[in-house]
């Protein structure tokens, strides 16, 4: 970790930084520790220069910086040493500064680990195939019988067959429909899509029923309780939202920065405040 007297800044960077809630998360946190630092949004374009971006990250008052979209990518590849979830699925959303190197980490893959537990999958269907199908697939890595993946997006969904092939998982690709049409014999249903964000959005597997067995985990988080929770609490499954899965990213970088024991349930309280404002 970067020696805290010496640095203090702590960034998200992406596209669109400066409309997301982690400044507004992690600063009050950081005062209620008693932090020197600060956690500030810098909007990074598609075409920026990333190679003054890295040697931003490198001056001695940064501490880390969380990476989202469209940089995960580069950021894997901009890390000087990543952990294995990196390396397996070729994403970052934490560099970390040591010294003049940046460390990769994925807390996407750490909180779905977290979230979905030790339990088996018998079978798991991903509706969608960007980055949080990534982690959710990586995160089940030797604890699913078989994965579907759907996504409009045809080279997406063949990318994340061929992660899953890679990772030893029986997975297979099939069209948008016929992946709705599953949904009732998974007994994991990963919402990795933006379907929800708009309350008059369906669940993202249509209308149809779920297995008794089923467990929902929807990456989307909004004001509202998203089509999806709701109308898996309808058919009496399990559920994980968006919002859980943000608590267990930010305290996934806990241990990794070193904070105090404290800062998880101090996330925790504020992430319910902002979720009542949101």
């Amino acid at each position: 970790m970067a020696d805290p007297a010496a640095a203090s800044r702590l960034f998200l960077i992406g596209s669109a930084a400066s409309k997301a809630m982690s400044p507004a998360l992690w600063n009050p946190v950081l005062d209620q520790l008693g932090s020197p630092w600060t956690y500030d949004a810098w909007d990074v374009g598609q075409d920026a220069d990333m190679a003054a971006v890295r040697a931003r990250l490198l001056m001695p008052d940064v501490v880390a910086a969380n990476v989202t979209m469209p940089h995960k990518q580069w950021a894997a590849r901009a890390a000087d040493t990543a952990t294995e979830a990196v390396r397996l699925g070729g994403a970052c959303n934490l560099l970390v500064r040591q010294g003049s190197t940046l460390s990769g980490h994925n807390t996407d893959i750490i909180a779905a680990g977290a979230l979905l537990g030790d339990g088996y999958q018998r079978h798991a269907l991903m509706m969608g195939a960007g980055g949080a199908a990534r982690a959710a697939l990586i995160a089940l890595k030797g604890q699913v019988g078989r994965v579907t993946i759907a996504d409009r997006d045809a080279r997406a969904a063949a990318d994340l067959l061929d992660l899953a092939r890679g990772l030893g998982i029986a997975a297979e690709s099939v069209a948008w429909q016929e992946a709705q049409d599953l949904a009732a014999g998974a007994t994991l249903v990963v919402n990795a899509t933006p379907i929800g964000k708009s309350p008059a959005d369906e669940a993202v597997w249509g209308n149809g029923p779920l297995a008794r067995d089923a467990l929902v985990y929807d990456f989307v988080y909004a004001s509202h309780a998203t089509a999806s929770i709701v109308r898996a609490e309808e058919l009496g499954a399990s559920c994980i939202d968006g919002w859980d899965h943000l608590r267990e990213q930010a305290v996934a970088m806990v241990s990794i920065l070193g904070l105090q024991a404290q800062a998880p349930d101090l996330l925790q309280e504020e992430l319910k405040l902002l979720k009542a404002s949101h």
